[in-house]
Order: C-alpha cells, then structure tokens, then sequence
C-alpha cells in the first residue's frame, strides 16, 4: 500500500478546500424558514439591584413579537444553571458553593452583561432597536472585581447568603512532608504573580438556533461547540427539564474552541425556550464586543508559591497559595481549572513530591471563568518555571542546568506524582536539550552582543510543561463501509479546527487500505452519534483516534472471514495487500468492492454473519491521562528607550508520543504559541477598580497577536511514544499555551535583569521598570 495518506505523512488538511472556497457551513450560514432573531439587554452596571423593569414600549416596537424576562422563564419551569464539578473542600472550610444562576436576571445583576431581558422580533436590528425602549431601574451596589482582595473583609460581598466570597477552597494535603521539606532546606526561592484574565475570542462568535419540533415534541438547538453532549445532557436535565431524547443538538462547521465551547450556555437555553413559547426557530447571533461580555474568560489567578532548595540546586518541595477568580457565578467546569484540573500535573516534570497546593475560588463581579487552552495546567507549569530561575540566580546556575538537576530521570519512569497521576513515558532531559539545540543556545552570548551594538536589550528563557491529556475516559466510533466503496467515520470527538477529517481518515487509510480521500467524517449531531466526549483536553487522537482504530479492525477482522468464505481459505491465511485480501503467498485475492458487496447480500453471506461492514466500539481507557511534555525556548529584544518587547526567536521540541500527522501538530504548536504569547505579552481583560465596568471589550482595548508579533517558530518533536494506547499517542493540542508563558517571561527577566514581571508585557510595564531600576 502506497504510505503517501498513511500515519505519520505530513497530510495536507483535507477539510482546508472547502473552508477556503467558501463552502463551509457554519451556524450564522444557516436561516431556518419563518425564523425570528433574538436579541439580549444586558446590565450595564458590575453589581445592582434589579428595582424596576417596565417592557411596555419594547413590546409595542415595530417588529416585535416577544418580550422575555426572568419571571417568564420561572414561570414556565426553566431550570438554574448547574455546576458540572464537585470540588472537595479543604478540611475544616465550607464546601463549594454554587450560587443560583437564571438565564435571565430577576433580583440583582452581578457583571457586566450579566443577561437581563430577551426580545424577539422578525429582524435582528428590530430586536436589537427594541432594547433600547426596556425601562430597568437599578439600584447601584459596590462591585469586587479584583482577584486578589475578593476576600478582604472590606470587600463587598456578592453572595450574602454565601457570608462571603470564598466559593471553595481546595488543597492537595501533603501539608506536613512540605512542611518538612521547607524546614531542611538550604534556600527558599519565593514568588508572587499574576495569572493575567483572558478572552479566548474564537475566529466565529457563538450562535444558537432552537427550534421545537412538534411533531417530535422535542428541543432541536443547532450552535457551535466542542462536543454536542456536554452541552444536551446538562441543558436537557437541568434547565429544560426534559429527558435527554428529546433535545438533539447539532454542531456544523465551528471556528475555532479553546475550552470555551464545551459549556452549557445561556443564549442556548433562551432560543430553545423561546423557538417552544412562539412556536417558531428562533436565532441568535452574538456580536464581537459581546463575546467579550458573554463568553467565559480564562486565567485570572493571584499567586504566591515557593521553592526550597539544598545546597547543591535540588528541589525539595513547592507550596503554593492561590486566589483563583470564578466570576459572579460559576461555568460548568470553573471551579475545577485551578484545583484538580491544574494539580494534576502538580511538580510536572520535576521530582517533587512534597508539594502542597491550596486554592481559594473566590467570587468576583466579573464574567464567569472557565477552561481556556491549556485549562490550569499553564498555571502550574508557570509557577514552576518561575521558581526555577529564580532557584538558578540563587546558586549561580544556568537556566538548563537548574532543570537538568531536577528532572525525573528516565530510570525513574513510570514516575507516580505527587497526586498519585503516573507520568508512564517521557526524556525531559532529553527534550530540553534538542530544544537547546534547535534554538542555538549556546550562541546567544553572540545574538546578545549583537543586540547590544544596536542599543537594544536581549534575554533568553525556558519554559517546560507537561499536560495531562485525555479528557472523558470513553470514547465512541463507528466505521460503516458504503456499497461505493467509502468509509464513513462517526466519531464523538468533535473538530473545530484540529484537522480530524484528515488525521482520522488517515488511521483508517492505513488500517483499511482504502483511499484517503473515501474517507468521510461524520460528527455533530446527537441524532446520528450515539455519544462522546467531544474534544477537549488535547484527547482527540489519542480518544477518538484510538476509538477510530478499533473500529476499523472490526470491519477488518469482519471483512477478512468474508474474504476467506469467498476464497475458501483460512481467516488466518488471509491478508491485505493494498485495497485486495489475498490468500498469503498465492494470487487469490477479492477486492474491497468485491468483499463489501457479498457483506450486503444476504443469501451469499457465511453463517453467523449478519449483512453489512458496520462496525462500532466504545473504548475505554484504563489510565486518568496521558502526559505529553515539551521544552519551549525564547528569546526577546527590548527597546530600553520605549519598553517594546519582540519576540525574536522561538524553539519548541515537544513530545507529544507517536505523530499521526506532523503538518496538523505543526499548526497546532502554532497556534497554541500564538496564544501563549498573547497572555505573556499582550493580552489582558481590564475592570475599573471603583465602577467594575469591563474597559478591554473590543478590539480596541485588548491586544490580540497578530502575525507581525511572532518570529518564525522552529517546532520538532522528540517522539517517546506512550504504552498506554496502541496508536502510542499523546496530546498535541495545548503545549504551545503552556510553554510559550513561563519561556517569554524568563527571556524578558534576563533581559531587564530583574527577578520577576508579570505579564503582559506591555511597553509600559517595562518602561517603568527600567525606569525604576
């Protein structure tokens, strides 16, 4: 079989051609016959009290068909928001609190944009002109939105009810072996920083289309996400209060994720509800500085951590204390992202064990958190990372050798970390040095001197992560052979982005012998996938990519006793060879046509066979994660004149197991470095300290990266293929986030030789700091 589509081969995406032509079908493509649109008032104010609201005049606006408020939705049976997460308290506090969350405010607004009213007209901008004639009174309260002081007893509480802003606080334990290991040790390296908010901002803003189908008395929500039964199951249970069959969700072509889109929303629950109350599809399509206010943000921790050392450089421990933002209520999984989520990578490729970790999520009048690329493991690996160079300047120590000192040794792998999670493969040692030596490390006394004569300040910095990926621990897969000749994949996971059309045909290329290009994906509709995790975590490949393999060797195993009834030989004789099976060792063959037509015949099939090649598996993995790590290298230039920082060179080897397709983990260390460098440099979501008002919602205000603000980046892999699953993959999706923070950070410090700046790092930031130093 020619190997051009198989696993491994650089592929070219071949979902690009129809996104490129404009043949793509996303949600805001699609306009539902006698459709109308819906449009969202939303609270102007951080924190008030809802005093009085008067929609008469909205009602009578041209065009207008309803106005919709929270009493209506309490009176028709719709549910609170629910938290998906059980975080454990930390012995002797609270347990988490989940305050109530309406899909429209009815006593007191908590953030701006917190949603208040809902009108539905013919056209958008009628709906959109109909707000403008809603009457609310409000009646001012102070707002807390910053991280750091959410618990001062001068702060302002959100929740009364609550008694304070702490929503959980959480730990690891360990208290005593950190303790002991402080007590020995040589030196102490101590940090605070700042985990800097962040807008995710995919490429498409969300839309939501409902619509009740009466014939079917069931919800049919069509809208862009991650995965279509994270957002049925909880939205059916819990708001709509229907079993789950009677709400099919349905996901097209969807631009762009980053952890934002797995979640249960509230836009989505307005137009379903709505589309049954009016009896006809309903839209809504969110605008770019709504995303800003509506979407979850991500990040947006307050942290002071330490590190003791001995006298030669070994780490002994970490303690870390975190004050982690969840907003005015809680998202699906916020609660989670600082404390399991991020703890499970805790010491991440580092031989510590005596860690303690504790987290406060606090509440806070700002948009609610979540999962956002990378989804806490970012914030430990920076953590780390920062504590290591300042342990490096203490002893005198390069930045390479401070970790070279610390790693866990491949002697020491499978390495069970310190929250019981076993890192099963991995060179870190390795790793960081085929980094090193892609980013021509030991040349930039050179580039430095350049630098130099040119007035410009230059520093280089390291940053190693590890993921935890994997996701849900089931993943779904269906493979049907067609009667032309295709290959139709179902799968749970769900592409916004990744390249699963290619790298999923690619598994099947290889293991059926069939064309790449008659391979057809199959995703996004709970009508036609019976389930899933959908995709997020980085657990594509090694979930819905092992799922797809098995799946496959059904049809093959199945294919291959029909072959061997048509040749009258042995299964166990028979072999493919290309798109033939052939008796080993003769000319005998039968074609795949030849295999799959006799497969839908019924009077010529084997005994025991039933018609068809249509094979599906549920497969399960028997570990939590697996742990794709990398070593990320940076190196900047600073203007000391104005305080502008570029980033001038970039290296990044990862390893992220066996590679399916090197072209799409080349993109997605892309794009994950782009992001990562948005937070280190240029990205921040900004409240006002006194009013609460949200001053960074648009384009105007907060700072994406654009191409001009990244170096060309030299990526490689060093491939260490893990035991866990037979493709011996990894994750791939969020490295780039988590590497490309803690290495841009460490390059600004040596540059400006200072030991600590948090991100972003604007021109300002370090203007000042030269100017104090």
């Amino acid at each position: 079989m020619d190997d051009k589509f198989g696993i491994g081969q650089p592929v070219r995406r071949k979902e690009d051609v129809r996104f490129l032509t404009g043949k793509g079908r996303y949600t805001d493509d699609i306009d539902m016959p006698g459709q109308a649109h819906l449009a969202i008032l939303r609270s102007p104010h951080a924190h008030a009290r809802i005093v009085s609201m008067d929609t008469t005049a909205a009602k009578a606006a041209p065009g207008v068909i309803a106005v919709l408020t929270g009493h209506d939705a309490d009176a028709d049976g719709i549910g609170l928001f629910p938290v998906q997460i059980e975080v454990p308290a930390r012995a002797g506090t609270p347990p988490l609190y989940c305050p109530p969350r309406r899909i429209l405010q009815t006593d007191a607004v908590r953030f701006v944009g917190d949603p208040v009213v809902a009108v539905v007209a013919e056209t958008r901008s009628q709906a959109e002109d109909a707000l403008e004639l809603v009457e609310i009174e409000y009646e001012m309260l102070p707002a807390a939105t910053d991280t750091g002081s959410a618990l001062d007893p001068a702060t302002p509480v959100i929740w009364p009810e609550r008694g304070s802003n702490l929503c959980v606080e959480w730990s690891n334990g360990r208290e005593e072996q950190a303790d002991a290991a402080f007590a020995a040790a040589a030196h102490v390296a101590k940090v605070r920083l700042v985990q800097n908010r962040v807008v995710g901002n995919p490429m498409e803003p969300r839309v939501a289309i409902g619509v009740w189908n009466a014939e079917k008395e069931r919800y049919e929500l069509t809208s862009p996400t991650q995965g279509m039964f994270r957002v049925r199951d909880p939205m059916a249970r819990d708001i709509l209060k229907v079993p789950a069959d009677k709400l099919r969700v349905m996901s097209p072509d969807t631009g762009g994720g980053f952890g934002l889109r797995s979640k249960c929303f509230p836009e989505s629950a307005m137009v379903l509800w709505a589309a049954k109350k009016l009896g006809r599809p309903v839209k809504w399509r969110s605008g770019r500085s709504e995303t800003f206010v509506c979407d979850p943000h991500g990040r947006d921790h307050v942290t002071e951590a330490e590190m003791p050392f001995d006298a030669n450089g070994k780490a002994l421990g970490l303690r870390v204390r975190t004050t982690a933002a969840m907003g005015a209520y809680l998202c699906d999984f916020g609660p989670r992202i600082p404390t399991i989520a991020g703890a499970r990578i805790a010491g991440t490729v580092y031989d510590l064990q005596a860690v303690n970790m504790r987290v406060k999520c606090v509440f806070t009048n700002t948009v609610p958190t979540d999962a956002y690329r990378g989804a806490g493991r970012p914030e430990i690996a920076y953590t780390i990372e920062r504590l290591l160079d300042l342990g490096a300047a203490h002893f005198g120590v390069t930045k390479d050798e401070i970790r070279r000192r610390n790693y866990i040794r491949p002697d020491q792998i499978p390495y069970t970390n310190c929250v019981g999670n076993v890192l099963d493969s991995g060179d870190f040692g390795g790793t960081q040095q085929k980094a090193l030596d892609l980013a021509d490390w030991a040349g930039f006394a050179r580039r430095r001197a350049e630098s130099r004569s040119r007035g410009k300040l230059r520093g280089i910095g390291i940053g190693y992560f590890v993921e935890a990926s994997g996701g849900a621990p089931t993943e779904w897969a269906r493979v049907a052979m067609t009667e032309d000749g295709k290959a139709r994949l179902h799968v749970g996971t769900f592409s916004h982005g990744q390249g699963h059309e290619t790298a999923f045909a690619q598994i099947v290329h290889s293991r059926l012998g069939i064309p790449f290009e008659d391979v057809v994906l199959v995703q996004g509709d709970t009508d036609v996938i019976e389930t899933g995790g959908g995709t997020g975590g980085s657990r594509s490949s090694q979930m819905g990519g092992v799922a797809t393999l098995r799946a496959s060797n059904a049809v093959l195993d199945k294919a291959k006793r029909i072959a061997a009834h048509m040749l009258e030989a042995s299964v166990a004789d028979v072999e493919l060879d290309g798109a033939r099976f052939r008796v080993a060792g003769t000319d005998l063959a039968v074609t795949w046509p030849q295999v799959i037509a006799l497969a839908n015949d019924r009077k010529r099939l084997p005994e025991g066979e039933t018609p068809g090649l249509d094979e599906k598996v549920l497969y399960k993995r028997d570990t939590e994660c697996n742990f794709p790590n990398g070593c990320h290298v940076a190196e900047v230039e600073i203007d000391p004149e104005t305080g502008v920082l570029e980033v001038v060179r970039y290296a990044a080897v990862d390893d992220v197991g066996n590679v399916i397709n090197p072209m799409l983990v080349h993109g997605q260390s892309h794009g994950g470095i782009a992001q990562g460098l948005g937070q280190a440099v240029l990205e921040e979501a900004r409240y006002d300290a006194e009013s609460g008002q949200f001053v960074s919602a648009t384009f105007m205000d907060y700072a994406m990266p654009r191409a001009s603000d990244l170096p060309d980046l030299a990526i490689d892999f060093n491939v260490v293929p893990t035991p866990v699953n037979e493709l011996g993959v990894k994750g791939a999706g969020e490295g780039g986030a988590c590497g490309a923070p803690p290495a841009i950070v460490s390059a600004a410090c040596d540059a400006l030789g200072v030991a600590h700046l948090d991100m972003p790092l604007t021109p300002e930031k370090i203007w000042r700091t030269l100017r104090a130093a």
